[in-house]
């Protein structure tokens, strides 16, 4: 039974020095920790644990500034040693400068492990860079324009285009992030770029085109060169209204559904704005007469020739015409309610508000030799395509 007992303790005594760790709670084995830039090495700092413990690394210059490298990170006791890869960079304190290369020179490492019951260890050695000191680059030509931007699809401020340029090839990040955090949106991931103008476009929505609300926005320009200056900067993007555009075809109709070659058509329409932002047209307006012969881009002069981004317009096909290039949909009016004169910009476009519906008159002087033709209405969308497509059709007789 003695022997029993004092088997027992010997057992619970082994437990119990197991526990507490046999060896020294610090151990460090790095040997010689040498960065040589030129030659692209890295130093290894090599440490095994007896317990588990908090570490921190740091580097000391021949000033006394140090530079950290882990600060009270949590370590399990390990016989295999732990290693801290060096490659001569170094994160600052400095908002712009995120991490920099060290200068060449002598150095001094520190290891700090500290255990749950305060225990503490250090160890210290010599570390050496070599190698030629490189500067952090400069973010050159840094501009946001228009720095603010309304991504309504009207073709005026849609888009915000950042230029900059870097005197270095570097590996660079954009993104914006929304007024009070929430997911970022990327704009350039991991991209690597020379030493050359660059710009790059954000058209305010999420990376899946989903619309954003108004307010301010976060952009980031991060920058990577090849030997670890990791360089940001930031700025501000507004935006000040956002949505979608759309417009539906209320009513249509097209009449005399007979008559003699030479003679007119007249196309009667509806079109309301059924989304949530104004949308932008242009003439000719409601009540121009055209020829089977004539195309919208070439009436008078080309005053009315398609426009780049965002203008919509109603129109009038038949099946016959060409259904492709600018010959589509070739009888084309404006989309507004008002008198060419009592436009936004008289004479040249007006804009149709939210849930206001147009009543659009367009004639058509039938001069095509055919016997039947078959017209309809569609929207169109300068730029984009056509919302609404082969509606309202009529075969239309004609006489010789």
């Amino acid at each position: 039974m003695k022997l029993l007992r004092l088997l027992m303790t010997l057992s619970l005594l082994a437990s119990t020095l197991a526990s507490c760790g046999g060896g020294p709670l610090l151990t460090d084995s790095s040997g010689s920790v040498v960065v040589d830039r030129d030659a692209g090495t890295a130093a290894v700092l090599s440490y095994q644990l007896g317990r588990p413990a908090t570490i921190s690394v740091f580097l000391a210059d021949s000033t006394g500034q140090r530079f950290i490298l882990r600060d009270g990170e949590a370590r399990t006791a390990s016989s295999d040693p732990y290693t801290l890869r060096f490659d001569g960079t170094a994160p600052t304190d400095d908002p712009q400068i995120l991490q920099r290369a060290l200068p060449s020179g002598a150095y001094t490492y520190t290891i700090e492990a500290t255990a749950a019951d305060g225990q503490a260890a250090t160890s210290s050695g010599a570390l050496l860079i070599r190698g030629r000191d490189i500067e952090p680059p400069q973010v050159e030509n840094l501009l946001v324009s228009p720095a603010a931007i309304s991504p309504d699809s009207d073709g005026i401020d849609d888009t915000a285009e950042i230029t900059y340029q870097l005197p270095v090839t570097a590996t660079v990040d954009l993104f914006v992030a929304p007024p009070g955090g929430g997911n970022i949106i990327p704009i350039i991931a991991a991209e690597q770029q020379e030493p050359m103008p660059q710009v790059a476009r954000w058209d305010g929505k999420t990376a899946d085109g989903g619309l954003l609300p108004t307010g301010s926005y976060t952009y980031t320009l991060r920058a990577q060169d090849d030997f670890g200056n990791i360089v940001r900067r930031q700025g501000q993007i507004a935006i000040t209204s956002s949505g979608q555009p759309e417009a539906t075809i209320t009513y249509s109709a097209i009449a005399p559904a007979r008559v003699e070659l030479g003679n007119l058509i007249t196309v009667t329409l509806r079109v309301k704005n059924t989304g949530d932002v104004a949308i932008r047209t242009y003439g000719p307006p409601s009540g121009y007469q055209y020829s089977t012969n004539d195309v919208f881009s070439a009436i008078e002069d080309g005053q009315y020739v398609q426009k780049p981004g965002g203008f919509w317009r109603v129109g009038v096909d038949w099946d016959a015409n060409t259904t492709a290039g600018p010959r589509r949909y070739p009888f084309r009016w404006a989309i507004s309610p008002r008198p060419p004169e009592q436009w936004a910009t008289p004479f040249v476009e007006d804009m149709l508000q939210p849930g206001e519906e147009a009543s659009v008159i367009g004639r058509i002087k039938v001069d095509q030799p055919e016997t039947k033709m078959g017209f309809y209405v569609g929207l169109t969308w300068d730029g984009v395509g056509f919302p609404q497509d082969r509606i309202g059709r009529q075969i239309v007789e004609v006489g010789f």
